[in-house]
């Protein structure tokens, strides 16, 4: 699973990183992102990539009403063809969504110690994302995602047993290209990212609390 992340990489370098034109919300430095907070996503329309916010927690557009349905923050890569709220979103609504570190619990005895895994290199990078609007009874229009995992790497298999699918920088245009809909081919993108790009390191468990958003929520313990 993925529950928690952060993103405090400062605008202009996103805007270089993504090759953005503007980024038009004001982007806070976050170091504990929870579901139902709105984060930082990309889609592409017409070749250009823009950048927005959506709210962590997929609302399938056929829903009724919200409440009555589990708000999907992940998505199981294996089967996500085969599932209704996602079997057409894979589709035709996908996004990336930025992070530069996530947090996972690693089970140490009768304990969880929480673990920040982050890019040796500290990037920022991608999770591979699918996104739907819902449209409130009201008219309101709430647009939602879910971020998809897999299989974890060799790094990760000591801490927990999925990861988020993390792209290759290579392949993010071809996941954001709505002119692609083979779904096969979007599958195969959808692979454990290499564990030789990547570290892990412990931290506070404060990072369990949705009130702390903070530096030391990112300090190695």
């Amino acid at each position: 699973m993925c529950e928690r992340f952060t993103l405090f990489a400062k605008p202009d370098d996103l805007k270089e990183r993504y090759n953005l034109e503007e980024i038009p919300f004001e982007l806070k430095p976050r170091y504990n992102i929870a579901p139902s907070d709105y984060i930082a996503a990309i889609i592409n329309h017409n070749g250009i990539n823009h950048v927005g916010q959506l709210k962590w927690g997929l609302i399938p557009s056929w829903v009724k009403d919200e409440k009555t349905t589990y708000k999907m923050i992940n998505a199981k890569a294996e089967t996500i063809r085969d599932k209704p709220s996602f079997k057409n979103l894979i589709i035709k609504k996908r996004c990336i969504i930025l992070a530069d570190g996530f947090y996972e619990w690693k089970g140490i005895e009768n304990d969880k110690q929480p673990m920040r895994i982050m890019m040796k290199d500290e990037s920022v990078f991608s999770f591979a994302g699918l996104y739907d609007t819902w449209i409130s009874p009201n008219g309101e229009r709430v647009n939602t995602c879910s971020i998809i995992t897999t299989k974890p790497n060799a790094l990760m298999g000591d801490i927990h047993d999925r990861m988020p699918v993390i792209l290759k920088q290579e392949d993010e245009a071809l996941w954001l290209d709505r002119g692609m809909q083979e779904g096969n081919v979007l599958e195969s993108l959808l692979l454990s990212y290499d564990e030789n790009q990547m570290k892990a390191y412990p931290v506070s468990k404060m990072v369990g609390n949705v009130r702390y958003d903070i530096p030391d929520c990112i300090a190695e313990i």
